[in-house]
């Protein structure tokens, strides 16, 4: 096919492309003949990108804390975008199962291995500084993150430790919702009362959120891989996959965290409280939560012990300084 055959074809299939659309193909290639080449900062809105940074004070670090947490927000935007296509999926191809939850484990990886930067890469005079201004603001209340617990696992694998026994599946999302662990991350303990941070949240997205937990209900990442035939199941690619994402989501990436806030709010052994008033000693470590979204994959030995090794063995608080 010489070149002028070629664009007589490609012009056909062009003209068929468009036919329902109540324009015909003329219209379209006005269209591309009037249209502005396409570039580099214009496609990824570059300046609009790169002007999103407003800090509250003067202090230099603060920039690279608010670039840090948008790029953050990114990386979560790109593992809900494979969340939901595994969601979706009617096929049952496991392959496909494994390519999406392997991608969402290298963004993960990119979170987990970046995370320096929130540990060592701010002078903490500042942070403690410039932190002050940001009330009652704070990552506990990304929005997405709840999200992608969301669509992981089912809302009662999601229940404070001290009260998963007394729900199940048979619960409603509301009541199952009401008791998700994270809430006691911004209750006071003594009290029992809410905290700003808490309500601003909660405002905000409950709706959300409840209406997200509804629609995946009985089809959460979880439900998919039982759904899966029984060899599927048994793939051991897929099983290692899996239990890395839960360990990358419910050990690794609130390990950091518990770095940073030790690097950060920690001062001669008397914790500083974080922005929001989150309970951060108490909310953060794995093995205090024990959220788990695939229990189904563990011994009963591996639940009672999950996130102790990192805890007792890798992390040692008294080394960040």
């Amino acid at each position: 096919m010489n070149n002028k055959e070629k664009i007589a074809s490609q012009l056909l299939k062009l003209e068929e492309k468009y036919k329902g659309s109540g324009q015909d193909l003329s219209s379209y290639l006005d269209g591309l003949l009037y249209e502005k080449y396409l570039t580099y900062w214009d496609y990824i809105h570059l300046d609009t990108l790169l002007s999103l940074q407003i800090p509250k004070t003067h202090f230099p670090d603060e920039e690279i804390f608010i670039m840090y947490h948008q790029i953050t927000e990114l990386y979560f935007k790109l593992i809900l975008h494979e969340q939901k296509q595994i969601v979706d999926d009617k096929s049952q191809n496991v392959n496909f199962f494994i390519e999406k939850v392997n991608r969402i484990n290298s963004y993960y990886k990119v979170l987990i291995s970046s995370f320096s930067i929130m540990i060592n890469g701010m002078d903490r005079e500042q942070f403690l500084k410039y932190r002050m201004a940001l009330l009652p603001a704070s990552g506990f209340q990304s929005a997405q993150y709840r999200m992608i617990e969301i669509y992981a696992a089912p809302l009662e694998n999601l229940v404070h430790k001290t009260k998963r026994n007394q729900f199940s599946s048979d619960n409603s999302i509301e009541e199952l919702y009401k008791e998700i662990y994270w809430k006691n991350g911004a209750t006071d303990k003594v009290t029992g009362e809410k905290t700003l941070t808490l309500k601003q949240f909660e405002y905000r997205y409950t709706p959300r959120l409840i209406r997200i937990a509804n629609q995946v209900k009985e089809n959460t990442i979880y439900h998919k891989y039982l759904a899966l035939p029984k060899e599927s199941q048994e793939n051991e690619e897929l099983i290692k996959a899996l239990k890395a994402l839960d360990s990358n989501a419910n050990v690794n990436w609130p390990l950091m965290h518990m770095g940073s806030a030790y690097r950060y709010l920690a001062k001669e052994k008397k914790p500083i409280d974080a922005t929001g008033g989150t309970n951060w000693k108490d909310y953060l470590p794995p093995s205090y939560q024990k959220v788990v979204f695939f229990p189904y994959l563990y011994t009963k030995e591996e639940l009672n012990n999950w996130g102790k090794e990192w805890i007792d063995h890798i992390f040692n608080p008294e080394k960040i300084k």
